[in-house]
């Protein structure tokens, strides 16, 4: 059987931490925001953890484990 490659757009935009959640960029964070709240914005730089409906998904594009 040949290996599972890895989804190269996937490992650029997502990492899966040690205890196995997906980290991620905010949506919303790169286009139109002027008429975004400064503490809206702030809040963008930091990154967000994927919710666990949308981890798998994420998990097997980058082929980490189940």
């Amino acid at each position: 059987m040949p290996k599972q490659k890895t989804h190269s757009g996937a490992k650029k935009r997502f990492k899966v931490t040690a205890s196995g959640k997906v980290k991620a960029r905010h949506s919303h964070s790169s286009h139109i925001l002027e008429k975004k709240s400064p503490k809206r914005k702030r809040s963008f730089s930091n990154p967000v953890i994927l919710s666990d409906h949308d981890a798998p998904r994420v998990k097997k594009l980058l082929g980490v484990g189940k």
